[in-house]
C-alpha cells in the first residue's frame, strides 16, 4: 500500500497588536504552523481488509446447473394459473427483482436517461413481459452481493438476477433457474503491473465482493493471496485504482465491464473456477422456477438472448450460443 502524502497546512498570518498605549505599537511577527496534516486516501464503505472468508461445510452433492423443467406452454400474459406465485405477482401488479445497479453492461444506470439497463435488466424485463405483457411492469430493487439469498428467503423479492453462481450449497437455501450465462473467475490488474496469474499474488491483496464465491476461491489459491471484500465489484475497481489492492478477481464477464470503464486495466490469468449464473428464486415456489425456465427457453430460441448479448456484451466477442439448459425432472 502506498504511503500517505504529506501536505502543508494552510498558512494564516495573524497580526498581533502591542498592548502598550498608542495606535502605533509594533506588530508581532507572524508565526508559521508547527504541524502538517496528512492526506488520507478515502475508501469505499464497508471494506473488509482482510476479508472474512465464509467457512465451507460438507459440500452437498448435486448437479448445480440442473433445474426444474418448464410445464408445457407458457400461460398467456395476464392469465396466470390460480394459487401460484405467478398469480400472486399478477395480483400485485408488478414483478419485484433484486438486481445490481453498478455492474456496467449487466445492470447499471444509463447516464443519459437514469434508467437501469444492461444484459440482466433485459432478462428481468422479459420476465415481466411474460407475466403482464409489459416489460416495464417490474420493480428493480438494488441489493448487494451478500443480500442475494437473504432477500429471497425473506420474501422481499420475487427473484434475483445478479450474476448469482449456482452451487450445490446455495441450492440448499434457494432454487435456481437454468443457466443464463456462462463465466469463469479470472483477474483484473493494472496495466504493466507484471501480474499474470494468481501465482504472482502471494501475500498480496485481491478484491472481490462480500458474500460471493470469488472470496473463497481467492482464499483457496496455493499462492496465499490476501482476500479483501467490498459491497460491490465497482468498489473493488476503486481500490485497485487507488493502489490499495493488487488485483480484482471475479467472473470474467464482470471484469470486462470494469476494464471497459478503466482502459488502464487488463484481464489476465487462467480461469480458476466455473461460475454458471442462474435466476435465484424461493424454494417455496417451484412453479415459478418452471415458469422462469419457460421464459428462458423462449428467449434462447427466438433470438432475444443473442440480441441482448450482442448489444451489451459484444466486447467479449461474437455472441456464443446460449447455455444449454439442464433439467432434473
Amino acid at each position: 500500500m502506498r504511503r500517505n502524502a504529506r501536505i502543508p497546512a494552510a498558512l494564516a498570518a495573524l497580526l498581533l497588536l502591542s498592548t502598550g498605549a498608542g495606535c502605533g505599537g509594533p506588530a508581532a511577527t507572524p508565526r508559521a504552523p508547527t504541524a502538517d496534516a496528512s492526506a488520507v486516501v478515502p475508501r469505499p464503505l464497508n471494506v473488509q481488509d482482510p476479508a472474512e472468508v465464509p467457512s465451507a461445510g460438507p459440500a452437498p452433492k448435486c448437479t448445480p446447473r440442473a433445474s426444474l423443467r418448464p410445464t408445457g406452454t407458457l400461460p398467456k400474459p395476464g392469465h396466470m394459473p390460480a394459487e401460484t406465485a405467478m398469480a400472486r405477482i399478477a395480483q400485485r401488479g408488478r414483478l419485484i427483482v433484486g438486481i445490481d445497479q453498478n455492474a456496467y453492461l449487466f445492470s447499471f444506470r444509463d447516464p443519459d436517461t437514469g434508467d437501469l439497463v444492461g444484459f440482466e435488466i433485459d432478462i428481468a424485463r422479459e420476465m415481466a413481459r411474460a407475466l403482464f405483457g409489459d416489460p416495464k411492469a417490474v420493480e428493480l430493487r438494488a441489493i448487494t452481493t451478500a443480500d442475494r439469498i437473504p432477500v429471497i428467503q425473506r420474501g422481499e423479492v420475487d427473484m434475483v438476477i445478479r450474476t448469482m453462481t449456482m452451487t450445490c450449497e446455495r441450492w440448499q437455501q434457494v432454487s435456481f433457474s437454468t443457466e443464463y450465462l456462462a463465466s469463469r473467475q479470472r483477474l483484473l490488474v493494472r496495466g504493466g503491473s507484471g501480474i499474470r496469474e494468481f501465482a504472482d499474488l502471494g501475500g498480496r491483496k485481491v478484491c472481490a465482493t462480500r458474500g460471493s464465491t470469488s472470496i473463497r476461491t481467492i482464499a483457496a489459491q496455493p499462492s496465499h493471496p490476501i482476500p479483501v471484500s467490498t459491497d460491490s465489484t465497482l468498489d473493488c475497481l476503486v481500490l485497485l485504482q487507488q493502489g490499495q489492492v493488487d488485483a480484482v478477481s471475479t467472473i470474467d464477464v464482470l471484469l470486462a465491464g470494469l476494464a471497459a470503464q478503466d482502459p488502464t486495466t487488463e484481464i489476465v490469468g487462467s480461469p480458476v473456477s466455473d461460475e454458471p449464473a442462474g435466476v435465484g428464486i424461493s424454494r417455496d415456489s417451484p412453479e415459478l422456477v418452471r415458469f422462469v425456465n419457460g421464459v428462458l427457453e423462449r428467449v434462447r430460441t427466438d433470438g432475444t438472448w443473442a440480441r441482448s448479448y450482442q448489444r451489451w456484451l459484444s466486447r467479449l466477442g461474437p455472441a456464443p450460443a446460449p447455455p444449454t439448459p439442464v433439467y432434473r425432472d
